[in-house]
């Protein structure tokens, strides 16, 4: 019998060999050295985390916030390890929705059947 857990497992070790999620880890590596980046970085994941909660718990986010984050987005967006950062990112996520769309294909295929 075949176990999809063991299929995984072995998925994700193969992953973390991949061109994409060692680019991305670089990447990572690279903003972190850059003390400003890094630290704007933090700044804009809590502010993320922040609103996200936020609205799950029924509240509206203001002009205000959404012009913080938009602000604090541009003053990130000028570093160059952000910039590659987010192009590693957006790699890792070209990849990993080709393999949703493998992995979630026999479900696909029942309803469309």
């Amino acid at each position: 019998m075949i176990n999809v857990y063991d299929t995984a497992n072995q998925l994700e070790n193969e992953l973390r060999q991949t061109p994409e999620i060692m680019g991305l880890q670089g990447a990572f590596s690279q903003m972190k050295a850059d003390a400003m980046a890094y630290s704007l970085f933090q700044k804009l994941q809590k502010m993320q985390l922040d609103y996200q909660q936020k609205e799950l718990s029924g509240q509206q986010i203001t002009d205000e916030e959404i012009k913080n984050l938009q602000d604090l987005s541009t003053q990130l967006s000028k570093f160059d390890s952000i910039k590659n950062l987010m192009e590693q990112e957006r790699k890792v996520n070209a990849m990993m929705e080709e393999l949703n769309k493998i992995i979630s294909k026999p479900v696909a295929e029942i309803y469309q059947g």
